[in-house]
C-alpha cells in the first residue's frame, strides 16, 4: 500500500524519509510542500531532487481530491464542491465568505451513520471515515485560488467526527502545526451529533479548538425521533458532558439547532431550549431545514424562524442564523 503521507507529522516524514535512505532535512522541507505550499504535485516540490520527486510519486499516496461538481451562490458567493478521493469515495465541502473572513464546512467522512431523520448525509449511510489527509486536503483545495485565504475551518460536513476520532485529532493538530498551515486552534470548530464519550474525550485533549453540538430538540422523545443517537445518550447525560466540557475548557460551546416545520420549531419548544441552556456559557446557532425530498422534513416559515430567534435573544442566549446553499448540518451528501 501507499504512503498517506499527507496525514503524517514532520517528525513521521523525517523517520519514513529516512527509511528510504534520504537525509533527515528533507522530512521539513516535504513538510512544508505539503502543508503551507499546499502543493499536490510531487514534481512541483522543485528543492527536492529529481529522484526523490520519483520515489515519492511511486510510494506516496494520491496528495489531492478530484472536483467533480461545484456550486456557487449567486447571493452571496456560497461555493459548494463534490470531491473525489482515490478510491472513488465521494464527500462535499463548503465555503463561505463572511466580513471576519473565508470559512470552509469540511466533511469528516464519506456518508454517515448516525441516522438523524432530517439529514441528507446519512442517506446511504457510512462509506467511510476519511484519514486526516483528505480532511486537510478539502480546506487547501477550498483555498487554493481563493483571494483570502480561509480563515475558519468547521468540522460539520458530511459525518460524525467524533466517530473517526484518532484521525480527526491527527488533522487538528496538523492544521495548526505553525510548520504547516498553521491556522489558529481557536479558529476551528468541531461539530457532533451528541456522542457523550466523545465529548469528555475532547475535553481533555488540552485543544483550543471550538466544540458545537447538534441539539435539535429540548424533549428528549422529540429529540429521539429527530436523532437515533439520543436514545444512547439522553439529554440530561449529554447536558452534564456539554457542562463538563464548558468547566474543563473553560470555552463556550454552540449548540447546532435544525429548525423543521411543525417538528421543533415552535414557542413551546423555545422556551424548552432556554430553560435547557440556562446558565450555560453557550451560543446557539439556527439553522433552517433545506428541504430533501426523501426526509419529508420541511422548512418554517420565515415569520416562525424570526420569532424563534427573538425569544432566544430576548432570554439573553446569543444567537446567529445560517445562510447557505443546501450546506448546512446535515445538508450535505454524497451523491454525484
Amino acid at each position: 500500500m501507499k504512503t498517506d503521507v499527507k496525514s503524517l507529522t514532520k517528525e513521521e516524514l523525517t523517520l519514513w524519509l529516512k527509511d528510504a535512505g534520504e537525509p533527515a532535512y528533507r522530512g521539513a522541507q516535504l513538510f512544508r510542500w505539503l502543508h503551507r505550499e499546499k502543493v499536490c504535485d510531487f514534481s512541483a516540490m522543485t528543492n527536492l531532487p529529481a529522484a526523490l520527486r520519483e520515489k515519492l510519486a511511486e510510494n506516496a499516496a494520491p496528495l489531492g481530491l478530484v472536483l467533480r461538481r461545484e456550486q456557487v451562490s449567486s447571493i452571496d458567493g456560497t461555493r459548494k464542491v463534490l470531491l473525489e478521493a482515490g478510491d472513488g469515495c465521494l464527500i462535499e465541502s463548503v465555503s463561505m465568505l463572511y466580513e471576519y473572513g473565508r470559512s470552509v464546512c469540511i466533511s469528516s467522512q464519506a456518508g454517515c451513520r448516525m441516522g438523524c431523520s432530517f439529514c441528507a448525509s446519512t442517506l446511504n449511510g457510512l462509506v467511510r471515515s476519511l484519514s486526516a489527509g483528505e480532511l486537510l486536503e478539502q480546506v487547501y483545495f477550498l483555498e487554493r485560488g481563493e483571494r483570502e485565504p480561509v480563515s475558519h475551518v468547521v468540522v460539520m460536513g458530511m459525518g460524525e467526527p467524533f466517530d473517526n476520532y484518532e484521525n480527526l485529532l491527527r488533522f487538528l493538530r496538523l492544521l495548526s502545526d505553525p510548520e504547516g498551515r498553521n491556522l489558529g486552534a481557536r479558529h476551528i470548530t468541531v461539530s457532533t451529533c451528541g456522542l457523550v464519550p466523545g465529548i469528555r474525550s475532547f475535553a481533555e485533549e488540552g485543544l483550543q479548538v471550538n466544540l458545537a453540538v447538534s441539539l435539535h430538540a429540548a424533549d428528549q422523545k422529540k429529540r429521539e425521533a429527530l436523532m437515533p443517537v439520543a436514545r444512547s445518550y439522553a439529554l440530561p447525560e449529554l447536558m452534564e458532558a456539554c457542562r463538563y466540557y464548558v468547566g474543563k475548557t473553560n470555552r463556550r460551546i454552540t449548540f447546532e439547532y435544525s429548525l423543521v416545520k411543525d417538528r421543533n420549531d415552535g414557542m413551546e419548544d423555545v422556551k424548552q431550549l432556554i430553560s435547557l441552556l440556562k446558565g450555560l456559557n453557550c451560543h446557539v446557532n439556527l439553522i433552517p431545514v433545506n428541504e430533501v425530498r426523501e426526509t419529508g422534513c420541511r422548512r418554517p416559515e420565515r415569520e416562525r424562524i424570526r420569532a424563534f430567534r427573538e425569544a432566544l435573544e430576548k432570554a439573553g442566549i446569543p444567537v446567529t442564523l445560517r445562510r447557505d446553499i443546501d450546506a448546512s448540518c446535515g445538508q450535505l451528501r454524497n451523491r454525484a
